[in-house]
């Protein structure tokens, strides 16, 4: 938990993207994070989290559908949005609740 914590405590943005293995949309989006990580280089950190061996940090971000996704900025929720988004979409949203 504790490490969680510490990657979200970070200046630098973190998309954290709430997945489960068996959901189809979560693959879905797999690549569209791909190309966002492209995109943004290090500017944002990407990490996921599979909500069946995490249950402590799902329900703590009260995650009840996947995928979901959070931004994060200093420990601080800036965005989440639930479903999947398109790679500009999610760059754009970045931007505006970052700016770089």
């Amino acid at each position: 938990m504790s490490a969680f914590n510490n990657i979200i405590q970070s200046e630098k943005p973190v998309l954290v993207d709430f997945f489960a293995t068996w959901c189809g949309p979560c693959q879905t989006l797999a690549p569209i994070l791909k190309e966002v990580k492209d995109n943004l280089g290090e500017q944002i950190s990407i990490i996921k989290i599979d909500v069946d061996k995490n249950q402590q940090i799902a329900s703590q971000y009260q995650v009840r559908g996947v995928p979901t996704m959070i931004l994060f900025q200093n420990g601080k929720q800036l965005w989440r949005q639930s479903g999947v988004l398109s790679s500009s979409d999610l760059i754009k949203i970045i931007k505006e609740k970052h700016s770089f």
